[in-house]
């Protein structure tokens, strides 16, 4: 099946007690057994529940994988993904990411032995300077949060084959949509479901997905013993979300692309940072690797002033001011002191994140009216 059809049909099956198209919410945390033992494949919500399993096998088949985990956030997925290490193992992440995995990372996990590095992967062999052998998980974000850097995830998967450890591709930005990690070798992919799966800003939730049947034991082991599953409300939400993700991102990624040429020529935008322009480093990367480019952008002003930035970002009228991103409407954020204020300054720097920074999630609505409302604040 090709992407569409997929989204709207893998994993989920007409009720078979009333010829419901929708899947059921079930509602419930445990299950009736006819004898000790004797269930239908459910025992207790927090092991399995069948609006969160059909979830589960749907994210699963758009991701061209086998296994699929849904938890009650994207940290608590990559939470999940750490677990699986031991005291003493190391990590090699990329240096530009998301504020909270960063923070998971170094204050979390950090205390208990496993070791951090944060590198640059826009060139993907400085990654192998870093491997030792406790290296045990390469973590990939592609595109970054909020620099938009591209990473080769086909070359970063050579280099984890080689040193035996796995790699991890946070996919959030692109979806399953626009780029499938597992197609060019990685182990695990996760999703912040929160954003574009569900869609709609009006859920919170982790995916994990991978085609390692090893691994897949592991992640629901973990899921399992740990609890920290979504709700069966939650999860048909996202189902249903899934259903439009090709029509939505495709729209998010036109809007996207006239919006980042358009602050190309303000004068008053200083960088746009989208992997879609030519003159972007890794561009033949993402080209390669993606089918589009998205709807996620960032931008810095010149003069470099925190005072400006934050005068725009309240400005606006039809992008809201809020953290997130990938919901139908748009939003704008100042990463410095939202997103990525748990990252300390001097680091943030070092990849970018300045003061003038400002981050758009752009929206599907028309975008000549986005568009005029960045005009009027940015004037």
């Amino acid at each position: 099946m090709k992407f569409a059809t997929k989204a709207i049909h893998a994993g989920v099956h007409p009720d078979e007690s009333t010829g419901a198209i929708m899947t059921p919410i079930y509602q419930t945390s445990t299950y009736v057994q006819d004898g000790v033992g004797n269930h239908k494949g459910y025992e207790y919500s927090r092991t399995l529940n069948p609006t969160r399993h059909a979830l589960e096998k749907n994210i699963a088949a758009i991701e061209n994988g086998r296994f699929g985990a849904a938890f009650g956030s994207g940290l608590a997925a990559i939470d999940c993904v750490v677990k699986m290490l031991s005291p003493g193992d190391e990590v090699i992440s990329t240096n530009d990411l998301y504020g909270g995995t960063y923070r998971l990372f170094t204050t979390i996990f950090a205390k208990y032995g496993i070791k951090f590095q944060f590198v640059d992967m826009s060139d993907a062999s400085n990654v192998e300077n870093f491997v030792t052998p406790n290296t045990k998980l390469i973590w990939v974000e592609t595109p970054t949060n909020p620099m938009m850097n591209i990473v080769d995830i086909e070359a970063v998967a050579k280099i984890a084959k080689k040193a035996g450890a796995m790699l991890a591709v946070d996919n959030t930005f692109a979806t399953p949509y626009l780029q499938t990690p597992i197609d060019l070798g990685a182990d695990i992919v996760m999703h912040s479901a929160t954003k574009y799966l569900g869609g709609h800003s009006d859920v919170v939730m982790g995916i994990l997905v991978t085609d390692n049947e090893e691994i897949s034991k592991e992640m629901y082991r973990i899921q399992n013993s740990t609890g920290a599953v979504t709700a069966p409300m939650d999860s048909f939400l996202v189902l249903r979300g899934i259903k439009t993700l090709h029509l939505r991102v495709q729209r998010h990624c036109e809007n996207g692309a006239k919006i980042a040429h358009w602050l190309t020529k303000h004068p008053k935008v200083d960088k746009v940072y989208w992997p879609g322009f030519e003159s972007h480093p890794n561009h033949a990367i993402a080209k390669k690797q993606m089918r589009d480019f998205g709807g996620m952008i960032s931008f810095t002003l010149k003069g470099n002033n925190i005072e400006d930035a934050h005068a725009i970002v309240k400005k606006v009228d039809l992008f809201a001011l809020a953290e997130s991103l990938g919901g139908v409407e748009s939003l704008i954020g100042h990463p410095a002191t939202m997103t990525h204020a748990s990252i300390p300054k001097e680091e943030r720097e070092k990849t970018g994140v300045v003061d003038s920074l400002i981050r758009l999630s752009v929206g599907v609505e028309d975008v000549e009216d986005l568009i005029a409302d960045l005009a009027q604040a940015l004037n």
